[in-house]
């Protein structure tokens, strides 16, 4: 399962996010991977903080205009459901999400000062988590699909109820890959230490899920392709004489392969 040959949009260097966003996208993508449906949650952040919408509406969405905005987005998601019924249960679960403007619905103002940010990581989320098996493979797809968006801390979240259930020795191999997305995350962060060490920890978890592939009851995960690149990271993180270099060469470590990984 891939994203296609089209490089991600979050394939780059990437802000570190304050905790109170961190949490609003969170608390979201937690009731995502809980519940299919809950993924209308993500809708109204992605439409709200549009940059767009911000420009031509800066005193807020009229709600029809939001309503009519958000309705093809939520029509795969909830089908059958009116997009207004849909706004009132996300007001009603997460009363964060929005504020009332002079003239329509503002982004609530935890958010706000990143809200072009936030409607983008929203939005590129639930792109990620559409057309996945919504039974008993929807959390481990889920993972893959979002890894392969480059969406590696909610690949994390992702695959972390699916290690914490899992018996030895698939549940050190989960969280090898945890740790493998782990380390990418560090990577769009350019925290070399950080990177490096979840990345030497998740070679030796990984050692024993044969060549390059992790055979589970939900699917069979081949994360070769992606081990393969966090060792050509770590190699040109050294120097001649196999040190540590003092200075990152962040340059060449993102003309370097991405990573992907492929669900069977």
């Amino acid at each position: 399962m891939s994203c296609g040959p089209r490089t991600p949009v979050f394939w780059q260097r990437q802000p570190r996010l304050p905790l109170p966003v961190l949490r609003f996208l969170g608390s979201r993508l937690e009731a995502a991977l809980a519940e299919p449906r809950e993924r209308a949650h993500l809708v109204w952040p992605a439409v709200l903080g549009a940059p767009r919408v911000r420009e031509e509406h800066p005193g807020g969405l009229p709600e029809a205009e939001l309503l009519a905005r958000a309705a093809p987005m939520l029509a795969p998601v909830l089908p059958g459901v009116s997009p207004q019924d849909a706004w009132r249960a996300t007001r009603e679960a997460f009363p964060d999400t929005a504020d009332r403007g002079p003239t329509g619905w503002v982004p609530q103002r935890v958010w706000d000062p990143l809200a072009s940010l936030v409607s983008l990581r929203a939005g590129v989320t639930l792109l990620a988590l559409l057309g996945l098996p919504e039974d008993s493979r929807y959390t481990l797809a889920a993972g893959v699909s979002l890894f392969n968006a480059a969406l590696f801390h909610e690949c994390h979240d992702a695959l972390e109820p699916l290690w914490m259930e899992s018996p030895e020795p698939r549940r050190t191999a989960l969280q090898g890959l945890i740790m493998l997305a782990g380390g990418y995350h560090h990577h769009q962060l350019q925290n070399a230490p950080g990177m490096a060490s979840l990345w030497e920890d998740a070679l030796p978890a990984l050692a024993g899920s044969g060549p390059g592939a992790l055979a589970t009851p939900w699917g069979t995960v081949t994360f070769g392709q992606s081990l393969g690149t966090a060792r050509s990271r770590l190699a040109a993180l050294e120097n001649l004489d196999g040190e540590r270099c003092p200075e990152p060469p962040w340059d060449l470590l993102w003309t370097l392969e991405r990573p992907e990984w492929e669900l069977t």
